[in-house]
């Protein structure tokens, strides 16, 4: 079977060879695995990542609409303040009627 130290080499050669291809094999298979997790784990981020854009474009869109209202409501009460300043300097300046008191 093994004649000389040659064929010993050369078994010891194929058996190392055989392993080396082994535990490539099973490394680039965990390699591929790690790589398809990261995909999927960074698609379920860019899906959070674009609903929470979404949210915050909402709450934007939301706030400046408030701000806008909130803004035409201080108009609003600013003249409604004005308008009962000025009838009251009126009421004040108006000469007051005295009434006599009928014993």
């Amino acid at each position: 079977m093994f004649e000389t130290s040659g064929d010993i080499l050369n078994l010891v050669l194929s058996v190392c060879i055989i392993a080396l291809t082994f535990f490539l094999c099973w490394g680039i298979f965990y390699f591929v695995a790690a790589v398809s997790k990261w995909y999927k784990i960074t698609k379920k981020v860019e899906i959070i990542v674009a609903e929470a854009e979404i949210i915050i474009e909402t709450v934007k869109e939301k706030l400046h609409g408030s701000a806008a209202y909130l803004f035409t409501l201080g108009d609003v009460a600013k003249k409604i303040f004005d308008y009962v300043k000025e009838k009251k300097e009126e009421r004040e300046d108006k000469p007051k009627k005295t009434t006599k008191k009928k014993k």
